[in-house]
């Protein structure tokens, strides 16, 4: 078992927009597929699943996202909340400053219980929930002898969306085997080239390792993404609040100061892709990265509760439609069309995009930053 599980929960939420934004980031979206759970209340299940009677699980996220987060809480039992600490980042710095962040926390206030740790993205659709815990208690007897363990993705296509981590072929029947090199999100030809190689894999996101042995990775290869979380002192007795009996960190002396200071760079460039001693163990449980709006359309025909608005259609096959207002089609093929009316209180906004096309929604929102329209993000 793991002694603690650090989620991931920040992130602005543009590769959904305007679905999702930095109020509301897609983690906190209803899973099309299950309404009853959002993206992140089944990553926190998965997170109860692998650590041990005493084990805590530190969530890390952008002060807005809080109370989604305590929201999505609230179902869990009053004990199980008592293992739940939510540490609010003071500005986005990238997932490297969140996990050097919440190493530090550990050490500074469980000195005499660092241990094993594993990271959870909270975007992510893992299932069966069962064969995914067992995978990731197998790996948990790996990263004893100091290593940094990831799971790779048996790749389904040639995904230009995804990162590949590359092992020796002779490896891939191996409980866990140790990484050869990763490479960026590769051209269609190249990912073409690594899907037919067969030692090629999609880099999950999902990483364990032992406590003490990460910190020495972070001074060794991204000393100033970890050093000034270092400096700070121990947080009070009183630095943390109790919302709906959720732990919220809100008092660590330099906290701010720190984020001010740290690198704004992934976990993966900062540590990852540098370290020696990193295996890999290949999934057998199925994963989704709920990246973009292809994905999320893809977990339902229709994204929209039928209930709540009307699509007319003349021919427009394969067309997806996910809006709070009535819509009409008429032989718009292939596309995804998402319109926010504006009534919540936001922005009206409305995205149209070809299928297949919509890794560029980044783009689009890029533009709008330039263009300095941050009401819409």
């Amino acid at each position: 078992m793991f002694d603690y599980c650090i989620i991931m929960a920040g992130g602005s939420g543009t590769r959904l927009w305007p679905l999702s934004n930095s109020m509301k980031p897609k983690q906190f979206l209803p899973v099309p597929s299950d309404k009853k759970n959002n993206f992140f209340t089944l990553s926190l299940e998965r997170a109860f699943s692998l650590i041990n009677g005493n084990g805590e699980i530190i969530i890390v996220a952008g002060k807005t996202h809080v109370p989604h987060i305590v929201k999505s809480c609230a179902d869990r039992s009053e004990a199980q909340k008592q293992h739940i600490t939510v540490i609010p980042e003071p500005e986005a710095k990238n997932t490297a400053a969140a996990i050097a962040c919440a190493l530090v926390f550990i050490e500074k206030t469980r000195p005499e219980r660092n241990g094993k740790i594993f990271v959870l993205p909270s975007d992510h659709l893992v299932e069966p929930k069962a064969v995914f815990t067992e995978q990731a208690l197998l790996c948990a007897r790996h990263i004893d002898t100091e290593n940094l363990a990831v799971f790779g993705i048996p790749p389904a296509a040639p995904e230009t969306g995804f990162g590949y981590i590359e092992i020796n072929r002779s490896d891939a029947q191996n409980e866990v085997a140790h990484v050869v090199s990763f490479h960026e999100k590769p051209d269609t030809t190249t990912a073409e080239q690594y899907l037919a190689s067969g030692n090629f894999y999609w880099n999950s996101g999902m990483f364990a390792f032992s406590s003490g042995f990460m910190k020495r990775e972070f001074r060794k290869y991204a000393a100033d993404c970890i050093a000034p979380f270092e400096i700070l002192p121990v947080p009070s007795k009183d630095a943390c609040s109790v919302k709906d009996g959720v732990s919220i960190l809100e008092h660590w002396e330099g906290l701010t100061e720190a984020y001010t200071r740290t690198r704004k760079i992934s976990f993966d460039f900062a540590v990852v892709t540098k370290s020696s001693r990193v295996i890999m163990s290949v999934a057998r449980f199925k994963w989704r990265d709920i990246g973009c709006w292809d994905e999320y359309a893809s977990l339902a025909k229709d994204v929209s509760d039928p209930s709540a608005i009307d699509v007319f259609r003349v021919g427009s096959a394969n067309t997806v439609v996910d809006s709070d207002i009535p819509v009409a089609l008429c032989e718009a093929d292939d596309l995804i069309v998402v319109i926010r009316s504006g009534k919540d209180g936001s922005v009206p906004s409305v995205l149209i995009a070809k299928k297949g096309e919509t890794q560029k929604v980044g783009s689009i929102v890029e533009q709008m930053k330039m263009k300095k329209r941050d009401d819409l993000l």
